[in-house]
């Protein structure tokens, strides 16, 4: 009896180990019916590519270019990139803050599941925001007057690449939602890594105007790869570097960063 006993126990957390995809895509489910249940936490990704692509356009386009609609095609692939920055880095870590302090994830440890499943399920989910916030930011880009110079293949590699990017730096965000027992300190330390690294780019204005200290920080920043990248992609221009060093970042962020989530999830729970 004892035999048969262990092999009980022992077959569903055989099969656990065997199902974590599967339990992670059941999970990102999951949080893709509170999305629809709640459409307004969608409200950062339908609004903030508007905001800033104006701001932007008709803040500076004048000074910086001359015209607003040269300038639009100038910034158009730095705010891309910038956009999925927020995208994976403002909402993720938050949604697994509230969970884990609602306990929530207390709930998911009772359950024969994977101890990994609940916390990717949460980050797959989320991956609507950002085709949601690339629709929302090429729609207003046509109506503005930019327009893709190349491709639409060319275009949907320049949305993958700021993806990729922005999801590897999500895992970030995802370890201080773990770390953080405070949902505004989530927020204000995600808001505090966002803006150094979008605005050390020459997502706004070109490298050779700024400073030498700052170009020096541009030179090195991650993120001045992804949108030199995403210009050549969008308007024409040298690609495959840029694009090279970008898919090297995003692997190098999420070797670090998922791994370090992961545990710190571990020990909180």
């Amino acid at each position: 009896m004892t035999d048969i006993a262990i092999k009980a126990t022992a077959r569903p957390a055989a099969r656990t180990r065997r199902r974590p995809v599967r339990q992670s895509l059941l999970l990102a489910g999951r949080s893709l019916t509170k999305t629809r249940r709640n459409p307004g936490v969608l409200s950062d990704a339908l609004f903030m590519p508007i905001v800033f692509l104006l701001l932007f356009v008709y803040l500076f386009g004048g000074a910086v270019s001359g015209s607003t609609h040269a300038y639009l095609q100038y910034v158009f692939p730095g705010v891309l990139v910038m956009t999925m920055l927020l995208a994976g880095m403002l909402a993720t870590g938050l949604n697994i803050n509230t969970d884990i302090r609602k306990g929530v994830f207390d709930r998911f440890r009772s359950l024969p599941i994977a101890r990994s499943a609940p916390l990717l399920g949460i980050v797959l989910g989320d991956l609507v925001r950002y085709v949601l916030a690339a629709a929302v930011l090429f729609a207003t880009g046509y109506l503005m007057g930019f327009r893709v110079q190349t491709d639409p293949v060319s275009a949907l590699a320049a949305v993958g690449l700021a993806t990729a990017l922005g999801f590897s730096l999500g895992w970030l965000n995802v370890l201080i939602g773990v770390l953080v027992r405070e949902a505004a300190v989530v927020q204000s330390v995600a808001f505090l890594g966002i803006f150094p690294l979008a605005f050390g780019t020459d997502m706004v204005a070109p490298a050779d105007t700024l400073p030498g200290w700052l170009r020096t920080w541009v030179e090195v920043n991650p993120v001045g790869d992804a949108v030199e990248a995403a210009r050549g992609l969008l308007l024409g221009g040298p690609v495959a570097h840029p694009a090279a060093m970008t898919l090297l970042w995003s692997a190098g962020f999420l070797a670090v960063f998922g791994p370090l989530a992961g545990y710190a999830y571990r020990r909180r729970s």
